[in-house]
């Protein structure tokens, strides 16, 4: 792998970081309440980039650069397992299981729905 590669890949995961950052924040800020709308919506706009993506079979360093350091750094399952743990520590145990539920069955969907609109436009 190249240096540009590398430096593409610091770069790119720096930007997904504080886009993350950034969605997160306005759009909690806008939904204000239990639910973690920020990195729901973060995780599903994520899944769909993603389906974008592998439907339109780039090459593999543009997939890495991109799957794996802007949008895999956009995107972070770390952050919603501890919302969802912190929903069921704070007895929203259905919020909690909303959480998990809906985030993999909308992800789920993203992901084919992005596929989908791959193929539509090759």
């Amino acid at each position: 792998m190249s240096v540009a590669v590398w430096a593409g890949i610091a770069v790119l995961g720096g930007l997904g970081a504080v886009l993350r950052f950034l969605i997160d924040r306005a759009i909690s800020h806008r939904m204000a309440g239990a639910f973690p709308s920020g990195i729901f919506v973060v995780n599903i706009t994520g899944a769909l980039l993603l389906g974008l993506l592998h439907g339109l079979a780039p090459n593999s360093t543009t997939a890495l650069l991109i799957g794996v350091a802007l949008l895999g750094s956009y995107t972070t399952f770390s952050t919603w397992m501890l919302q969802t743990l912190e929903l069921r520590e704070g007895r929203r145990k259905g919020l909690a299981i909303a959480n998990i539920v809906a985030s993999l069955a909308l992800g789920l969907l993203a992901v084919w729905a992005g596929q989908s609109l791959a193929h539509l436009a090759g």
